[in-house]
């Protein structure tokens, strides 16, 4: 089954408010084995609106899903234009009319009369309860040859009213409608390029079929969503497991997790299995790694602090990098970087504590201060794991300000994260 999907409302086409309902139905008709080929927004007009109605099925979509237009006042046009385009009559819905009576019953103010116009429904169509709001989701099935029994579902803009129709109503009533379903994994690699990704999967993507493998670029990451389509998610996944396992015997280690994993809960999780804690000293992340982490729930029994030494002063008094350091090799160097690491750790607690991780970022992250030796994008990270030793590791990252401090916070975690991989395989 195809479907296709038509956002109504002038505001959508001024910016005014962003069309998020097209991405949550794009991915619940997926999962339904549902696939939406083409995405059409249409301001507050009937005529354009017969025209994206015709044009969709004109491309052959089996049904069209409406969102917007089925409110009280003049300009919410969505059933009387497709009651146009099909010649179907406009029929009133009593239940729909009681439960506007009561809704304004019990807020002690009259209702005014162009509410009348939410309980008109086309003849004949399916009516879907709306538990958020007035306006009903409709189902209308064309009689006419034209179309050959493909149908139109009508439901409200507002995505607190939408989502739930959706997934109590509307979406039982798909299923019953389509023999298969789509089901997708995803792989989370972080470290490498997408045309890199893409060059080491190359015989995998030339040879899909059942099941698609499609990668997905992501500031510092990169996704791979494996999807496949069969009668059952079990049948799904035997299709989607083979693949899986070939991802994973060509990108190893790079694949840091699957599907709602996040780089900082995978880290978390390997701090606490070796029992370590961590401190952090930034300088040119400005917070951005410590707040990467603090995103991850339970982050609290393995994140100690993360500091800000953006200056050198900050560096010496609160880390204890010596000041010739600094004028030997500059703040943005490998030695600093070390330095940063050691004393972030070293600092947190006291030099007796035999489980403090020190992670360091310094860097330039521009537009400006870059020079031909050190320049605009180049980081160092700097890693201190007590028994292990410190390290650190050079990037060049590209970008504006933002993305190179964002590429460089997952260059960090992914280089602690191989780092504690390291130690469990030397074990």
């Amino acid at each position: 089954m195809t479907a296709e999907l038509i956002a109504v409302g002038t505001e959508l086409l001024l910016g005014d408010i962003v069309n998020t309902n097209a991405a949550f139905l794009s991915r619940e008709l997926a999962k339904l084995g549902i696939n939406v080929f083409t995405q059409t927004v249409v301001g507050d007009n009937k005529q354009r609106l017969h025209l994206a109605i015709d044009h969709a099925f004109g491309r052959g979509a089996d049904v069209l899903i409406i969102c917007g237009g089925l409110g009280p006042t003049e300009d919410d046009i969505t059933k009387e234009a497709l009651a146009e385009f099909w010649g179907i009559e406009m029929v009133f819905h009593e239940p729909t009319w009681k439960k506007v009576e009561i809704i304004f019953q019990n807020s002690g103010t009259r209702c005014p009369s162009n509410n009348r116009k939410q309980a008109m429904i086309l003849e004949g169509s399916h009516v879907f309860n709306n538990p958020n709001g007035i306006a009903p989701g409709l189902c209308v099935t064309s009689s006419s040859k034209d179309y050959n029994g493909r149908f139109v579902i009508l439901m409200p803009g507002p995505p607190n009213e939408l989502i739930p129709m959706f997934q109590e109503e509307v979406e039982p009533f798909l299923r019953q409608k389509s023999d298969k379903i789509l089901v997708s994994k995803v792989l989370k690699i972080v470290g490498i390029g997408e045309s890199m990704v893409e060059d080491k999967i190359k015989s995998l993507i030339e040879s899909q079929d059942n099941p698609t493998v499609a990668p997905y670029a992501k500031t510092g990451e990169v996704w791979l969503r494996i999807t496949a389509s069969a009668a059952s998610e079990l049948a799904a996944y035997e299709k989607i497991t083979p693949v899986v396992k070939a991802l994973y015997d060509i990108l190893g280690n790079a694949i840091y997790g699957e599907d709602n994993d996040t780089l900082e809960g995978v880290v978390a999780g390997l701090l606490r299995q070796h029992g370590y804690t961590l401190a952090c000293a930034e300088s040119c992340t400005g917070g951005m790694l410590t707040s990467k982490l603090i995103n991850h729930p339970g982050i609290s029994d393995v994140l100690y602090e993360g500091v800000v030494t953006y200056s050198n002063e900050a560096k010496t008094n609160r880390l204890q990098v010596s000041e010739s350091l600094l004028q030997q090799y500059g703040a943005v160097s490998p030695e600093v970087a070390e330095a940063m690491a050691e004393g972030v750790a070293l600092q947190s607690y006291d030099n007796s504590d035999d489980t403090m991780v020190g992670l360091s970022t310094t860097g330039i992250a521009g537009p400006g201060g870059g020079t031909p030796e050190k320049p605009v994008g180049l980081v160092y990270l700097g890693l201190y794991i007590p028994g292990q030793g410190t390290c650190s590791k050079k990037l060049l990252l590209t970008g504006d300000r933002n993305k190179i401090r964002t590429r460089a916070v997952n260059a960090a975690l992914d280089f602690l994260r191989l780092s504690l991989i390291d130690i469990n395989q030397e074990t």
